[in-house]
C-alpha cells in the first residue's frame, strides 16, 4: 500500500507491488524477472539452488519457455484470480478493500464478491481437474528430480488460496480490520479423494520444502547499513544489463515505438495498479527486459529493472526521439 517511503525515496519506485529484490544498486521488480535475476547472478554450478534442474541428460533450456509460461500465463492469470475470489468478504470491507479497489480501478462489494465464491469453487475444481493427470506417475510437474519453478507457482496458489479462503491471516492483511475465521472452504474440491495425484505432489512439496535449511536473514527496521553497502556497490556494465534471452533485441520494432535510449517512459502493469506508473529514462531494452533510471530524485542512485511480459512501457510525450 502506497505510500511506501523505504522504496520512494531510496529507489524513487513508484511500484504497488512485491516483492523487490536489490542486487547491489540494480532493482528487480516483478517475480518473474526477478527469478531469472536470481538463476543468473546466483548459479547452481556455485553451488546455488535453482528452479530449473536439469532431467534426463537435458539442458534446463529445453523446458524454461514452457515452465516461465505455466507460472506467468496460468497460475500467476486464471488460477490466482479464482484464488482471490476466496478472499472473505470482511476483508473487502475494510481498508485493505479501500485500497485494493484503488488499485484495480473501481469500487468493489463485498457481498458481491462473497456470493462468487461457489463460482469460483467451481472453477478451482476446473483447474485441478485440468492438473490431476500431471500427477498420474512421477513427483513433480515437469519431471524433474527436485521441484522447478512449475512446482513453486503452483504450490503457493494452492497453498495461499487454501489458507484465504480459510480466512487465515487476515487481520494481519487487513492491519487489525478484520478477524481471523478459520473456515475450511476450499476442502470440498481439493481433497485425498477427489484429487490423489495432486494431493500427494501437494503434501510431498512440503516435506521437501521443510527439509531445506533457512537461510533468510531479518534486518532490523532501524539497521540501515545495506543502504551504505548498496550506495558502495558499483551498476552493472553495459554489456551485463540485461539478463540473457534467447533472441536479441527487436531493434526496428522499438524503434518505431520511441522506445530507445534517452526516451523519457512510463511503466505500468497491463492488468491492475496502472495509477500508480513508474516514470524514467530508458537506459537499455530487450526482448524481455527493460531498465530505466527514476525520474524523480533518490537517496541513491539506481537502474529499475521491468520484465516486458506483463507490462506495458510507453514512450511519454515530448520524450526525446
Amino acid at each position: 500500500m502506497l505510500p511506501r517511503p523505504l522504496l520512494t525515496a531510496t529507489f524513487a519506485l513508484q511500484y504497488r507491488r512485491i516483492p523487490i529484490l536489490a542486487i547491489g544498486r540494480e532493482i528487480y521488480c516483478d517475480t518473474s524477472l526477478i527469478i531469472e535475476a536470481l538463476e543468473h547472478f546466483f548459479l547452481a554450478s556455485q553451488g546455488w539452488g535453482t528452479v530449473y534442474p536439469k532431467f534426463e541428460g537435458l539442458d534446463e533450456w529445453t523446458y524454461r519457455g514452457l515452465v516461465r509460461g505455466f507460472a506467468s500465463f496460468w497460475t500467476d492469470k486464471p488460477l490466482f484470480r479464482t484464488t482471490t475470489g476466496f478472499i472473505p468478504s470482511s476483508v473487502w470491507s475494510s481498508s485493505f478493500g479501500a485500497d485494493r479497489a484503488q488499485l484495480i480501478g473501481h469500487t468493489l462489494s463485498p457481498s458481491k464478491l462473497a456470493s462468487k465464491v461457489p463460482q469460483n469453487l467451481s472453477s478451482l475444481d476446473l483447474h485441478l481437474a485440468l492438473l490431476e493427470p500431471t500427477f498420474s506417475s512421477g513427483t513433480w510437474v515437469i519431471p524433474t528430480k527436485t521441484p522447478s519453478l512449475a512446482d513453486v507457482s503452483l504450490y503457493y496458489q494452492l497453498r495461499w488460496g487454501i489458507d484465504i479462503a480459510a480466512g487465515k491471516g487476515i487481520y494481519n492483511l487487513t492491519g487489525g480490520g478484520t478477524e481471523d475465521v478459520g473456515e475450511d472452504v476450499t476442502a470440498q474440491v481439493f481433497n485425498e479423494k477427489r484429487y490423489p495425484g495432486l494431493w500427494k505432489w501437494f503434501h510431498a512439496f512440503e516435506t521437501y520444502i521443510d527439509s531445506l535449511p533457512q537461510l533468510e536473514t531479518t534486518v532490523p527496521e532501524s539497521d540501515m547499513r545495506w543502504k551504505d553497502a548498496l550506495r558502495q556497490t558499483p551498476l552493472l556494465g553495459e554489456g551485463n544489463l540485461l539478463l540473457p534471452a534467447a533472441v536479441e533485441q527487436h531493434v526496428s520494432l522499438d524503434t518505431q515505438r520511441g522506445l530507445v535510449p534517452g526516451a523519457s517512459v512510463s511503466i505500468v502493469p497491463d492488468d491492475t495498479g496502472r495509477g500508480n506508473p513508474t516514470i524514467g529514462t530508458l537506459v537499455k531494452i530487450g526482448v524481455e527486459e527493460v531498465v530505466i533510471t527514476p525520474k524523480e530524485k533518490a537517496e541513491l542512485h539506481v537502474r529499475l529493472h521491468f520484465p516486458r511480459l506483463g507490462f506495458v512501457v510507453k514512450v511519454l510525450e515530448g520524450s526525446m526521439l
